[in-house]
């Protein structure tokens, strides 16, 4: 569009966004970040945490309420879940938005994607489900949502390439910040702790959910290991103020509140890195732990018939992040009845006291990071200046066809 003197007018652009848990929030912000820029005038509006926030972006919900875990356990907030995509859908055609970027979040955003994709809505995917893990029918259903799938992690793009998805690979935005070798000395000189303390990370997961199923197992682990190691200093993270309450609740009620134990609020990565060895939920945080060199053990447990439907659908033996990139088991696994205190300690105090096996672990953390760097934030913003460009494009002129559901 241009004014009377024939000079182009700048017109607010609105991209709409959601993201519905901690990590989605943090690989959002950094882009948000590098969007604004590179694209002055873009604002992005959607479901939103903390740092998209921060960063600029209009919330128009809170990220929390999609934060559910599970199959099964979705299916109470599920009725609620679905009026919140069909009000944000309405606001987001409303808003004329020419271009949508749903964080991970698979189950809310891929729908949300299809349907505004159909409406002539250019639609990315960042962070792409674990089709090569489970569930590789997903596939078909990401054909139809989305434009372009932004990956994380190199081995993606081949997947994707085969099934005629546009795929552009970014990095993993951690890995520009992982720890070197002196990182834990200087972790724990912050923290003012004393470099021979054990020091052990606890991470929970980010969900409520998580933090719920998990809280009592972990509690109870940290009482074995202090058993063992009286000296232990235990550090649990949590993504929000609210997870860090449901985990202190609980610890009150099972008379935990003595254990040498700190509860931060965020500094996961600083947890991790100062500890020797982490007990990590599965999920994102198995690779922010592989990138801060710090030795683990992963664990989870969901609901009984929620774990019999994911099993039957898994495609690989291992769950973990850094077991996955790596090909093969270097981290212990222990889920669903595996999952006990017991077996939790033993594990964790066998990693702790194996000095050789912690170092290679560390070494090979190390070759990870590296593997991952990218300058995540750039290239996202690339592949989203160029979809807006499409949008924005001539009808006719080829570049701004938008594919049909």
């Amino acid at each position: 569009m241009r004014d009377a003197t024939g000079r182009a007018m700048t017109m607010p652009v609105t991209i709409g966004i959601v993201a519905g848990e901690a990590s989605g929030d943090a690989l959002a912000a950094t882009m948000i970040d590098a969007c604004r820029k590179r694209l002055p005038g873009v604002r992005f509006a959607g479901i939103a945490g903390p740092r998209m926030e921060a960063a600029g972006c209009e919330a128009w919900a809170p990220m929390e309420r999609l934060a559910v875990r599970g199959l099964t356990e979705v299916l109470a907030h599920l009725p609620e879940i679905m009026r919140m995509r069909r009000r944000l859908r309405r606001r987001l055609l409303a808003a004329r938005i020419p271009l949508f970027i749903g964080v991970d979040a698979p189950d809310f955003n891929l729908g949300l994607e299809a349907k505004l994709r159909r409406r002539g809505v250019r639609t990315i995917h960042f962070v792409s489900p674990s089709v090569w893990a489970w569930r590789r029918e997903r596939l078909t259903t990401i054909r139809r949502s989305a434009n372009r799938m932004l990956a994380l992690f190199p081995f993606e793009t081949a997947l994707y390439e085969a099934a005629g998805i546009p795929v552009t690979y970014v990095g993993h935005p951690m890995a520009a910040k992982a720890a070197t070798d002196t990182t834990r000395r200087q972790t724990r000189a912050l923290l003012k702790i004393k470099g021979a303390t054990p020091v052990f990370a606890l991470l929970p997961g980010s969900r409520h959910g998580e933090v719920e199923m998990h809280a009592e197992l972990l509690l109870n682990t940290a009482a074995l290991l202090l058993e063992a190691r009286p000296d232990a200093l235990f550090l649990v993270p949590f993504a929000t103020r609210s997870t860090r309450d449901v985990f202190a609740t609980a610890a009150r009620s099972l008379g935990r509140n003595a254990l040498p134990m700190t509860l931060l609020y965020g500094h996961a990565e600083d947890a991790l890195r100062a500890a020797d060895v982490g007990v990590v939920a599965s999920g994102t945080a198995t690779l922010e732990a592989a990138l801060a060199r710090c030795p683990h053990v992963v664990f989870y447990r969901v609901a009984a018939l929620t774990a019999r439907i994911v099993r039957a659908k898994l495609l690989l033996p291992y769950v973990g992040l850094p077991n996955i990139l790596a090909g093969r088991f270097v981290v212990p696994e222990l889920l669903q009845d595996e999952a006990t205190p017991e077996n939790l300690a033993q594990v964790t105090l066998n990693l702790f006291d194996d000095t050789v096996t912690r170092r290679r672990l560390e070494a090979l953390f190390a070759g990870l990071a590296l593997s991952l760097a990218a300058d995540t934030a750039t290239l996202a913003a690339d592949a989203v200046a160029q979809e807006l460009a499409h949008a924005r494009a001539p009808p006719g002129s080829g570049s701004g066809e938008v594919g049909r559901a």
